[in-house]
């Protein structure tokens, strides 16, 4: 009896047993979908088809609200990049005027200097 366990253990961990099952449970709902289907062909079809219609319609609202929420968002971004860029652009000159006066400063020092001597 142990034998037969075990040789009955190592078939079910076969991967062909596997898929043979798999496919035995396929064709057996297939045929109880068949024979207990509340609905005619037909019927089937057209519930398919709004289902498809509905499905399409939310895809393409759920699409249309993606591509404004990027928009916003761009906009966003390229009003804060400006802004950014505004305020590098205004130290970028405070630090200019700074050199400025101060290469100015070290010109008069060395004028009055010259001049001094």
């Amino acid at each position: 009896m142990d034998n037969h366990s075990d040789q009955l253990e190592a078939d079910a961990n076969h991967p062909g047993s596997f898929f043979a099952g798999l496919l035995l449970g396929g064709l057996a709902g297939a045929g109880a979908m068949l024979l207990l289907a509340p609905q005619s062909g037909k019927r089937t079809r057209a519930k398919i088809q709004l289902k498809g219609i509905e499905l399409r319609d939310q895809t393409a609202e759920a699409v249309e609200d993606a591509a404004a929420q990027a928009r916003v968002k761009a906009r966003q971004i390229t009003a804060n990049v400006r802004e950014k860029a505004k305020d590098l652009q205004r130290r970028g000159q405070d630090m200019l005027d700074e050199q400025v006066a101060r290469v100015s400063a070290v010109v008069e020092a060395g004028k009055t200097a010259v001049q001094g001597s």
